[in-house]
């Protein structure tokens, strides 16, 4: 058999493959020297992105013979790869052919680490297969190994490369695309290994195939029940995977979403096994019928999980905590009292059109409205225990000595000395933050009073008792802005990260601090405020420096609690940090002009002390790159590590970092040259 697939590329192809790059021919563009339908002139010389294309797949037998074209950046074809293989050559084996109730499977037919260069930028790899079915769709799995071309010095990143192939080597007519690559990119950074040296889905799928399972006997290495199990917290596991199972939180819909681009995109729903539903529904021994009837096959799982069913019962909370959060939202205003200087925060609630409620029809079913406020977006000035904080409605009472309903706006005034600043300066503005619950139970808002008894309550060893957060939803925050002399409020750097970053791990369901101290809240629009000169609306975490000040936040300077640190320090103890364009859109760098010292050292131990401030763009940087590691070099060039507030913050505008560091979020190591 000698069938030939046809790439776009490959049918302007009308010279041998053979030619070099700088050999006969011309492609008729201003006389370069070339191959028509490839990139004339000289070879790349620098590589920094390794693009790679099958142009066809031809067969003699069952042997396919690849022919790959790799090209740099700027469609510069690559020559002198040395580094180079295909991984796997696997085949898709449909759903049943294993067995009655079997997904469909990826099968090994080959590999092979021995091309031919055939100098103009393509690669010919011929491999010896064993099973192949030209019947069956074929992936080949590519992998350029990071290093250098054959001259020794030109380097060449990493770069991995699936692509599918009928039997016959056209297009391929079907495979198993249940999950996107990118939908593993919104948590995991592009390009970064997430286990072995491997970064692509199409990698993990293509080695971790039940075939591979099955040979070692071992069916935890299976893709199915792998990538489920990670995902999926029980005690005695590992960090990692406590971590992984805090952000997804068995919500299905944070990998399993629908794409018009992913033809199997349903098949978790449709194809129940034994194999993939013991991931997460750990202890059943289907065999033996413990925890389950017996069975020793799938071939019966679809009689009772039909595909409807299994999609509600694994979403169907999600779907119904989503609803309840969607029936409200919350508008908030802030004036300052120009005598007692004192904010005044006014809170509207709103119904999913937009429409005003009166609080008094609702008020009885709010958990909780919790008001904190603090002064100085940029530079926070009253801390985490000098702000001003209060739950207004608690457990559906209202705090009366504090906060009123008044024309079915709940309004509270500020009580503590908010130490404002001059017109105009960043600590003239009172920002409040705005987080808010209701009471739930069976999917439902329900009068708190029905759920806040003794059996639903949380207990601390001193006694203290709080709702389990399980009668609870956090709802939608917001935030809002006041100054003293009415001028336009300072607002916070929010052009570095933005909520569109967070809601990329976290989905639209995520309840942020939701728990005996807090409310919670979610990721929403109700959390945008405008800023830019087009009147558009950005979305930002400075709500989170209400609480995440310089003086840190409960543990004050012993976490790194100040938001420049926090996000850093939690996200990387946590592993989840590998890239800075995972959460970052830029850095604004002038930012550090309007920051002073920040907490970094404490007891660690109640009551808690601060106990040494760093400068600014020091803290930031050493929270992910370590205090010890970075002090010497810091502390010549103007930073200070641990010292005093006053001397740290007088020597916060003198650290020098930026005469020579340039990063941007792509290479936060460029330096000024």
């Amino acid at each position: 058999m000698m069938n030939t697939k046809h790439t776009k590329i490959a049918l302007l192809l009308a010279a041998s493959f053979s030619v070099a790059l700088t050999g006969c021919g011309s492609d008729g563009d201003d006389g370069k020297d070339g191959i028509p339908g490839l990139p004339g002139g000289e070879p790349a010389e620098t590589i920094q992105q390794l693009k790679l294309e099958v142009l066809s797949v031809t067969y003699e037998g069952d042997n396919p013979t690849l022919k790959v074209f790799a090209t740099n950046e700027d469609d510069e074809a690559v020559v002198g790869l040395s580094a180079f293989e295909v991984k796997k050559a696997v085949q898709l084996v449909p759903a049943g052919a294993t067995g009655a109730g079997n997904s469909a499977e990826w099968q090994l037919i080959g590999s092979q680490n021995e091309f031919t260069d055939n100098k103009n930028g393509t690669y010919s790899f011929t491999i010896e297969t064993e099973g192949f079915n030209p019947e069956l769709t074929q992936r080949y799995n590519l992998i350029a190994s990071a290093g250098t071309l054959l001259d020794g010095t030109t380097t060449v990143p990493r770069t991995e490369f699936t692509q599918d192939f009928d039997g016959e080597g056209y297009d391929a007519k079907y495979t198993k695309n249940v999950v996107s690559t990118e939908a593993c990119q919104a948590c995991h950074a592009e390009g970064e290994s997430i286990k072995h040296s491997y970064t692509s889905l199409e990698t993990c799928t293509s080695c971790h195939t039940q075939e591979f399972a099955d040979d070692r006997d071992k069916p935890e290495v299976a893709f199915g029940y792998l990538v489920h199990n990670v995902h999926h917290f029980e005690e005695g596991d590992n960090n990692t995977t406590e971590t992984a199972h805090a952000i997804v939180q068995d919500n299905c819909q944070s990998c399993h979403i629908e794409s018009e681009e992913l033809t199997e995109w349903g098949n978790w729903t449709r194809i129940p096994t034994m194999e993939t539903c013991s991931s997460c529904h750990t202890g059943i021994d289907f065999e033996a019928g413990q925890g389950h009837s017996q069975q020793s096959d799938n071939s019966n799982c679809i009689a009772c999980h039909n595909a409807s069913w299994t999609e509600e019962i694994h979403t169907g909370d999600f779907v119904e905590k989503k609803a309840l959060m969607d029936q409200y939202g919350i508008n908030v205003d802030s004036a300052i009292d120009p005598t007692t200087q004192n904010a005044t925060i006014s809170i509207q609630v709103v119904d999913s059109n937009g429409e005003n409620v009166d609080l008094n029809t609702i008020s009885a079913m709010v958990q909780r409205i919790e008001i904190i406020t603090n002064v100085g977006p940029n530079n926070v000035t009253l801390g985490y225990y000098g702000k001003d904080s209060i739950n207004a409605i608690m457990n559906g009472v209202v705090d009366d000595t504090k906060a009123t309903i008044e024309d079915g706006k709940l309004v509270y005034t500020t009580s503590a000395d908010l130490k404002l600043g001059t017109a105009g300066s960043d600590d003239e503005t009172a920002f409040s933050f705005v987080g808010w619950s209701m009471c739930s139970e069976n999917s439902e808002f329900v009068d708190c009073s029905k759920v806040v008894i003794d059996e639903n309550m949380d207990t601390n060893d001193n006694g203290e008792k709080w709702l389990n957060d399980n009668f609870y939803t956090a709802m939608k925050a917001d935030l809002a802005f006041a100054t003293l002399s009415g001028s336009a409020a300072s607002m916070r750097h929010v052009d570095s990260v933005n909520f569109t970053a967070c809601a990329s791990c976290h989905t639209p369901e995520f309840e942020i601090h939701k728990g005996k101290q807090h409310a919670g809240f979610v990721m929403s629009e109700q959390l945008s405020h405008t800023t830019d000169v087009n009147d558009m609306p950005i979305v930002g975490v400075d709500a989170c420096a209400a609480c995440h000040t310089p003086d840190g936040s409960y543990a004050v300077g012993f976490n790194q609690g100040a938001l420049e640190m926090k996000l850093h320090s939690i996200h990387g103890e946590q592993g989840i940090i590998k890239d800075c364009a995972q959460c970052h859109n830029d850095f604004n760098l002038d930012a550090f002009k309007l920051k002073g010292a920040l907490a970094t050292a404490g007891n660690g131990e109640y009551p808690f002390v601060n106990e040494g401030y760093t400068t600014p763009i020091t803290a930031t940087c050493a929270s992910c790159h370590g205090f010890d590691e970075i002090k010497a070099h810091a502390e010549g060039q103007g930073g200070l590590v641990n010292g005093s507030y006053e001397d740290a913050n007088a020597s916060a505008q003198l650290e020098f970092c930026m005469g020579c560091h340039a990063p941007t979020i792509f290479d936060h190591t460029a330096m000024k040259m």
